[in-house]
């Protein structure tokens, strides 16, 4: 019998889009390419939302301790203190960390994952995905309903579905290292120096410190195997007059400004998730975090249609939501590094922001395009702020027997939740029952989640599809929306 979903990667968001389709009880498998799990760290924080997604599923205390991720745009600060909702990502998180909580994860789900299978092939028709793939025994074939693509910015599963990759090609060069043994100042969101360099160092764990090295007039790297940390502190001294000569280097590499997008998230049964849908340098440690939130957007979708809990229209929200958000991604990020390394030139276009984001209003829209907090996606009509929105994780309720809980809490199964208030009427209860894939919880707010609602519909990802009062579809068409399809 063939599988719901092969997933292709077992990076952070090959593993998180696993364990989103098996929450939903979908059979899936991953493939990775490499025979063992790696020790390096391009990813070395993550966003609010993101720690918001690792929230909702119970993930977060299983990283252990991290610290606050301070915010800016280009090398211009962004003071989060003056904002009323807690925007502050996490830092000091290397990616093999996630990684290998992610993987525990999916293993406690029972999801297999199968290194050193390398696809090659892959043809689709009407009733599925067909994957061919190199590995220890020799070739294979597997069959699937549906296929994710989570293989990185140079996705096979990307170029064998013939998925357009526009953007812009990269000009600047970065050189990235991890590094214990030295005691360098600590440039957190990195320091502009003239004509157009930058350094960035930060701690990251177990005396490992980030290292990023950009010398103006470097063209990108031609190639990434060939790269010596020799070069890096070369080019560190070079600007800084400090050495890190000294240092041991755990793990070195390299990229560019390079920035793009896909044209489409899906091709009939071929979907594509974090850096296969977009790349973008890691100006503003974007990457890793819209690819989790990719996972969290698609997982439970493809779960319900593989179930047959839902239509395949369903599927076509995933492009419709995230595809925008990949844009603007890729276009923030070509916006901050032309800020952030264009050199003395752009130094009153850099006071004119700062003035800018010393204003509240305008500080909170952009921290919020850096956290991920501001993403709304067009769910249903009204006029709720929060419609669209996502539901805040830490919001706090009291249940029908007088304990508290938190909105995070009630999404750890990865189903939808109705919260309905007392004031909400019993006829709401009686619609949601005719519907799978979500809970209906009778509380009061224990604090209040900002305009007065009395009845709210979460989407398994943790966005707001209806409130009362607020929005002008009924309950029933949210409910058939999102749950049982059209």
């Amino acid at each position: 019998m063939a599988r719901d979903v092969i997933v292709v990667g077992a990076g952070p968001v090959g593993l998180m889009t696993a364990g989103e389709l098996r929450l939903g009880g979908a059979d899936v498998v991953v493939y990775e390419r490499l025979p063992q799990p790696t020790r390096q760290s391009r990813g070395a924080s993550f966003t609010r939302r993101t720690a918001e997604c690792f929230e909702q599923r119970g993930l977060l205390e299983r990283l252990g301790p991290t610290e606050p991720a301070d915010s800016h745009f280009g090398g211009v600060p962004i003071d989060l203190g003056m904002l009323e909702e807690d925007h502050y990502g996490h830092r000091g998180v290397s990616q093999f960390r996630t990684e290998r909580m992610l993987e525990q994860w999916v293993g406690e789900l029972g999801v297999p994952v199968l290194r050193g299978r390398e696809v090659t092939a892959l043809r689709q028709d009407g009733e599925g995905v067909v994957v061919r793939a190199d590995g220890a025994g020799g070739p294979c074939e597997e069959r699937a309903a549906y296929l994710v693509g989570c293989d990185g910015g140079r996705s096979t599963v990307r170029r064998l579905a013939k998925i357009a990759f526009p953007g812009t090609e990269g000009r600047r060069g970065f050189l990235t290292a991890d590094v214990t043994g030295i005691a360098t100042r600590k440039r957190r969101i990195g320091e502009n120096l003239p004509g157009g360099s930058m350094v960035m160092a930060m701690d990251l764990e177990d005396g490992v410190t980030r290292v990023v090295v950009h010398e103006a007039g470097t063209p990108p790297p031609r190639d990434r195997d060939a790269v010596a940390f020799s070069d890096l502190a070369d080019a560190w001294q070079r600007l800084t007059g400090e050495s890190l000569h000294h240092g041991r280097c755990r793990w070195i590499s390299c990229f560019t400004d390079a920035s793009r997008a896909a044209a489409a998230y899906r091709s009939g049964r071929v979907f594509l998730a974090g850096d296969a849908a977009h790349v973008q340098p890691p100006a503003m440690a974007q990457g890793l975090s819209v690819g989790v939130q990719d996972a969290v957007n698609l997982g439970w979708k493809l779960a319900a249609v593989a179930a047959g809990r839902a239509g395949e229209e369903l599927l076509d929200t995933y492009h419709a939501e995230r595809h925008p958000v990949g844009a603007q991604l890729a276009r923030n990020a070509r916006a901050a590094i032309e800020l952030r390394l264009t050199g003395e030139d752009m130094d009153p276009v850099r006071e004119v922001v700062g003035e800018l984001l010393s204003h509240p209003d305008a500080a909170a829209y952009a921290a919020g395009m850096l956290s991920n907090l501001g993403v709304r996606y067009d769910l249903a009509k009204g006029d709720h702020p929060l419609l669209g929105r996502r539901m805040p994780p830490a919001r706090t309720l009291t249940l029908a027997d007088g304990t508290r809980t938190t909105v995070a809490h009630l999404l750890h199964t990865g189903r939808g939740l109705l919260l309905a208030t007392p004031g909400a009427g019993p006829h709401l209860t009686a619609a949601a029952g005719k519907f799978t894939g979500l809970d209906t919880v009778a509380a009061t707010w224990s604090s209040t989640p900002g305009e007065a609602v009395d009845a709210v519909l979460v989407r398994p990802d943790g966005y707001v599809a209806w409130t009362a009062p607020g929005t002008a579809d009924t309950l029933t068409d949210a409910l058939a929306r999102w749950f049982g399809g059209r």
